[in-house]
């Protein structure tokens, strides 16, 4: 029973048109699925991912009115996505500089290549190199050259007041293994690993004693792992087993989760992968109408009511 690597990130948006335009014609990727946050059925949920909505993917996104993050410890600090061989990175580079984005010349970091950049709204984001390794599944109406896509979601970078806490709750509750350490102007960064490891299994963990962040537009909500769908309910009693407070059993429709803080009150997610988002609509049109789950289809008129236009 193991954890196979990044499910998905989900951040926060106060823009959701500019969000959509972003995340699909400046970095190409793919709106796989336009739906409603199940808790809060005001806001969009948009989850951006490669052409076959693949697990480990997904940059998701709710979109709130909410004043901008304030950055600070206790906090999902960075976001990484995997591309491939160093003429990407020439590509990206001047890619990104014609459509005006904030970004940093790529540098060799924990021996891959790396490009940080952020999004409109402050959304702190990487590329790095994953030298190939794994399946990528190119979008063809992404306007980005298919050997230039991105391929996936790469590491995540933890910031916390205390490491060893979260440390202890990656290995042992986890089953994470810390497989090294590089060094940034910030500190010491460690890296924990699970399932085949590489860039798409990868937590980055960084001391941080500042101010905790304050949630906000251009921050990070959660982060979520992979579980294959098998080992689910065994991940749930493991939870219990351990006393980790968690909310039990979620039914997302496109996944099955399970939400609980770690130490630090980051929030953690562990999903599965299935059944996935062709559930309720054909692969070729994914993200093409607004999806609602079963339980909130008969609501439709008054939620599509209630969202701004995209």
């Amino acid at each position: 029973m193991q954890l196979t690597g990044l499910h998905h990130v989900t951040a926060v948006t106060a823009r959701a048109a500019d969000n959509l335009a972003f995340y699909t014609r400046v970095l190409g990727l793919r709106l796989v699925k336009k739906t409603v946050n199940q808790d809060d059925v005001s806001a969009y949920h948009l989850f951006y991912a490669d052409g076959r909505a693949s697990p480990g993917s997904d940059l998701t996104f709710f979109d709130w009115p909410a004043p901008s993050e304030r950055r600070g410890g206790n906090s999902i600090s960075r976001t990484a996505f995997r591309v491939s061989g160093e003429g990407t990175f020439d590509w990206w580079r001047e890619h990104l500089g014609r459509q005006g984005v904030n970004h940093h010349p790529a540098t060799l970091r924990d021996g891959r290549l790396t490009l940080d950049f952020e999004d409109g709204e402050g959304q702190r984001l990487s590329l790095i190199d994953d030298c190939r390794v794994g399946e990528a599944y190119p979008w063809e109406g992404s306007p980005v050259p298919a050997a230039h896509q991105i391929r996936g979601l790469g590491p995540i970078r933890l910031a916390v007041a205390n490491p060893e806490r979260t440390e202890a709750v990656l290995t042992e509750v986890m089953g994470f293994t810390r497989a090294r350490s590089f060094e940034l102007p910030e500190g010491e960064v460690s890296v924990f690993e699970t399932g085949p490891g590489g860039p798409a299994a990868e937590v980055h963990l960084l001391k941080d004693t500042s101010a905790p962040a304050r949630q906000g537009a251009g921050g990070v909500h959660h982060v979520a792992f992979r579980v294959p769908d098998a080992d689910y309910a065994a991940w749930a009693d493991r939870l219990k087993q351990r006393r980790v407070p968690s909310s039990g059993p979620v039914d997302r429709y496109y996944f099955r989760s399970l939400y609980f803080r770690e130490p630090n009150g980051i929030l953690f997610e562990i999903a599965t992968d299935g059944p996935g988002f062709a559930t309720d609509e054909p692969m070729a049109t994914l993200g093409e109408r607004l999806a609602l789950p079963p339980f909130l289809e008969p609501r439709r008129a008054e939620i599509e009511a209630g969202l701004k236009p995209l």
